[in-house]
């Protein structure tokens, strides 16, 4: 095996980590929207201490968002990189 092909193990091995991440992260988000959707609910009607945690949810609500656009952002990266070591390897 060249060292093309060992890469792409590599980038494949990455994409993979990224992928079970990425589902990870998504079940996280969808569980603290939850708790923001709820949190919002009770700042509506509530006091100066659920708004306070309205805040706070929503801030992890952005958090785990940023996190998500990062694991794109790194798998199109890891992606493309792919992408031309195939193109490489069928130029050979």
């Amino acid at each position: 095996m060249g060292r093309a092909e060992r890469k792409i193990m590599a980038i494949n091995d990455q994409l993979a980590a990224l992928r079970e991440e990425r589902r990870l992260v998504t079940e996280e988000l969808v569980y603290h929207r939850h708790l923001d959707d709820d949190a919002r609910r009770d700042a509506a009607i509530g006091d100066a201490e659920d708004r306070a945690l309205a805040y706070e949810t929503g801030n992890d609500v952005r958090r785990f968002e940023r996190v998500l656009a990062g694991l794109d952002t790194k798998t199109a990266k890891l992606e493309t990189r792919r992408a031309k070591l195939l193109e490489r390897l069928g130029d050979l």
